[in-house]
């Protein structure tokens, strides 16, 4: 039996690296359960290490060894992370590649990683039909084959890393539509992990349950280093996180922490929690009296954690600023909701905050070790890029060296391409990406994303996004159609409309409404940041794997069209 009930401070760790965060873990948690699909019974940490040992064994055998790369490519779960160790235990470098990335990146990935071999899952192994000259390996022969592979039990000995070697090459997949190779070290991810992790203390034997992509720095950092570190349990759902399948998921695992982007909360809120003030007129009445709302939200928090589970203590949002509202929502809610900001340049936390702590709209101070500091602050307004720099920040980018002098200052300050500033109490608050940033007719700064926030507070509304064109603020809006035909049929059945009356009129209604929205929005704009025109999304946006709309595809549309046409 594992020793399990040591303080964390009695078992300091011996060196900055993955290795010996595993080791560590293992030798302390043993018996506690490290990870699991919901369904399925745990895999302990001590059997966790000796399956990244017996993993590690096969890739040497097969004659990989330091400094090779190999790509890891699958969707979430407890194979994934004992594949990881596996491929540094035999001292090579992961390149881990997000499962929504198309065969054509993959490749790409691949060949400019120079990746010798893919571990790869059976779902996603369609994905590499054009692949020639990388050995490909499915991801369940390399964790849970049996020991009948005659490997010499000396080799089971993992590789021991340095702090400085390089652990890991991640490829972004920014709202540009340009992908670099991140170059991330072990002290880079541990010292964040380490850092991030005072946030929000983690007890042995608490649950996580872990619904973003482990390929992304956001999600292996904080949700997977962390635990890992903290002798947690991290759960895996078998497909997306869907209504359907993640219900029942917090139903089961009743976690104490999650990771999430503002996507879902925002969704949560507006298609759950809104509407249900909304049915009765003198509650939506009470609802736009302050006193009133904080106390109805307050009811609706006690709901909102029984769907959790119960038990959460720690739900993390980052990826991108949450809605103003929705905010407001978690604050009265009593939500244990903690914010956070970074890149993959930065393994990713820069700033952040716990629980309870947070100031409205503010991300939270710089955490541990990471210095920020604000470049060219605007006299009036103290915003400027934020420039970082700390023991977080990356090597570069892989095989790049222009793009990485870009973005790095003679003093060494990593240029982040946000727009922020820090308070007298030294809180971050992030206004928006540099490059988004529109000019106002008199050299006013407007921040599309601040409108968008906006724009998505009103009902029916499912998210947007506003560009500038030929001197006009434009505002793209995707609506939620089911939400609002249903209320429009409502409506004119009360009217006694025929079908083939309202089937005519209901397109003519929403343009009503997005005229109205349209007024509505622009009275509550300062007379620069008014919105010109409102164009009807009607397909969902395309995304990022952190649910990030791709602006590039939506505010370039004439270079897009010229680009399509040229192919």
């Amino acid at each position: 039996m594992q020793n399990t009930s040591n303080n964390l401070k009695d078992a300091p760790l011996e060196s900055k690296t993955l290795y010996h965060i595993l080791k560590r873990s293992a030798q302390l948690y043993g018996d506690l359960p490290a990870v699991a699909f919901v369904d399925q019974n745990p895999i302990t940490y001590q059997e966790f290490y000796q399956r990244a040992q017996r993993a590690a064994a096969k890739l040497k055998a097969k004659g990989f060894s330091k400094g090779d790369k190999i790509a890891l490519f699958s969707e979430n779960q407890p194979n994934w992370g004992i594949a990881y160790f596996a491929i540094i235990g035999a001292g090579c470098i992961v390149v881990p590649i997000l499962p929504d990335f198309t065969e054509y990146d993959v490749k790409n990935i691949i060949n400019h990683s120079e990746s010798k071999a893919v571990v790869v899952s059976k779902k996603l192994r369609r994905k590499l039909q054009d692949i020639e000259q990388t050995e490909i390996i499915t991801i369940d022969n390399l964790v849970e084959e049996p020991e009948s592979d005659n490997i010499p039990l000396d080799s089971y000995n993992m590789h021991v890393p340095r702090e400085e070697d390089l652990l890991c090459i991640i490829y972004t997949s920014g709202t540009t539509g340009k992908s670099k190779g991140v170059m991330l070290t072990h002290k880079n991810i541990v010292t964040n992990a380490l850092s991030a992790k005072v946030l929000s203390p983690i007890r042995p034997g608490a649950t996580l349950l872990s619904i973003l992509p482990l390929s992304h720095t956001y999600e292996f950092t904080l949700g997977f280093v962390i635990p890992l570190y903290s002798g947690a349990c991290v759960y895996y759902i078998d497909g997306p996180p869907t209504p359907r399948i993640l219900m029942p998921a917090l139903k089961k695992v009743k976690p104490t922490l999650m990771l999430t982007v503002p996507l879902i909360i925002e969704k949560i809120y507006r298609k759950s929690v809104l509407p249900s003030f909304r049915k009765n007129k003198i509650i939506s009445f009470l609802y736009s009296i302050p006193p009133f709302r904080k106390l109805l939200n307050r009811l609706a928090g006690k709901k909102l954690m029984e769907v959790f589970g119960g038990k959460l203590e720690f739900f993390g949002i980052g990826g991108a600023p949450v809605a103003p509202d929705v905010e407001q929502f978690m604050r009265e809610a009593h939500f244990p909701y903690a914010m956070g900001y970074g890149l993959t340049e930065t393994s990713p936390l820069i700033a952040g905050s716990g629980p309870y702590q947070s100031k409205f709209r503010a991300i939270g101070p710089p955490i541990r070790d990471v210095e920020v500091k604000i470049d060219n602050p605007d006299p009036k307004t103290g915003e400027g890029e934020v420039l970082v720099r700390g023991p977080n920040v990356m090597l570069g980018y892989y095989k790049n060296d222009e793009e990485t002098r870009k973005v790095f200052t003679e003093e060494g300050f990593l240029r982040t391409g946000d727009l922020g500033f820090l308070d007298r109490d030294n809180q971050l608050f992030i206004r928006g990406r540099l490059k988004n940033v529109i000019l106002g007719p008199n050299g006013e700064n407007i921040y599309p994303e601040e409108i968008e926030a906006l724009i998505n507070e009103y009902e029916y509304v499912d998210e947007s996004i506003v560009y500038a064109e030929e001197g006009r603020l434009i505002a793209r809006i995707k609506l939620n159609y089911d939400e609002l035909v249903k209320e429009l049929q409502s409506e004119m059945q009360s009217l006694k409309e025929s079908a083939t009356q309202m089937s005519q009129n209901i397109s003519q209604h929403i343009q009503h409404y997005l005229k109205e929205l349209h007024e509505e929005v622009n009275r509550k704009l300062k007379g620069f940041s008014r919105i010109s025109k409102i164009e009807e999304q009607k397909d969902p946006f395309e995304k990022t794997p952190t649910h990030k709309i791709k602006r590039y595809l939506y505010t370039n549309k004439k270079e897009n069209t010229r680009k399509t046409r040229d192919r």
